[in-house]
């Protein structure tokens, strides 16, 4: 895919690495559409962004989800792509994290990003992309992040049913599984302490796995790292 002209939804862009996206993105010349839950990080990012237009979600809302599409279509004049960066970490062995923690992990890490994508296969173009973060634990799930890996498991597993539907689009469906990024993610876990890491990617490097997963898609449209959370 061509960044440069190219529109581009991005939801999670008042995270770390959604954000430092966005910046990147508009530094190649893409028209932006931005997506988060802080309004704060939302308005500093678009600003960044040459002020890019910018819509609140609530993860749990996926009709608004999904109407974030139709949104971003009516602020750009259409979509070219469609980049997730939403995620939300979550530690401690199975039987300690109570099904509402469970609920919330998979309706952040899958439930909201298919939706986001789901509204829009009839809206992409070919040559475009949709693309959504998972992470390494979708390859090798660590003890003590049962859920956590379940969720972006779940979401890993819904891109590659859709790959292969969309294989004759020439819409490249995107899973990129970062490693574990200092980004402060695991820090900000809704349930557990993280485990000892190694040190992780810094998020300029996991920005730059992106923007390269989306200018030249790999065969399987899958981009691995090292193990870790994101």
């Amino acid at each position: 895919m061509d960044i440069e002209g190219a529109r581009v939804l991005v939801p999670g862009a008042s995270g770390a690495i959604g954000g430092a996206l966005a910046v990147r993105l508009h530094g190649l010349g893409a028209r932006l559409a931005l997506a988060g839950r802080d309004p704060a990080s939302l308005a500093r990012v678009a600003g960044a962004c040459g002020g890019a237009p910018v819509r609140r979600f609530d993860a749990y809302d996926l009709e608004g989800c999904a109407r974030t599409v139709p949104w971003a279509v009516a602020e750009t004049g259409g979509l070219d792509a469609v980049v997730v960066c939403v995620g939300v970490a979550g530690f401690g062995p199975a039987d300690a994290v109570e099904d509402t923690v469970a609920e919330h992990l998979l309706t952040v890490n899958a439930l909201a990003p298919v939706a986001f994508l789901r509204a829009a296969l009839t809206v992409v173009p070919p040559g475009g992309a949709l693309a959504a973060v998972t992470g390494v634990v979708v390859d090798a799930a660590p003890a003590g992040m049962a859920d956590y890996a379940a969720s972006k498991a779940a979401l890993a597993a819904w891109l590659a049913a859709v790959r292969r539907e969309r294989r004759r689009t020439g819409v490249a469906v995107l899973d990129i599984r970062l490693p574990h990024v200092e980004s402060g993610f695991a820090a900000r876990a809704v349930v557990g302490t993280p485990p000892t890491l190694p040190r992780g990617r810094t998020v300029t490097e996991a920005v730059d796995t992106i923007v390269e997963a989306l200018v030249q898609p790999a065969p399987a449209s899958v981009t691995h790292g090292s193990h870790g959370p994101r």
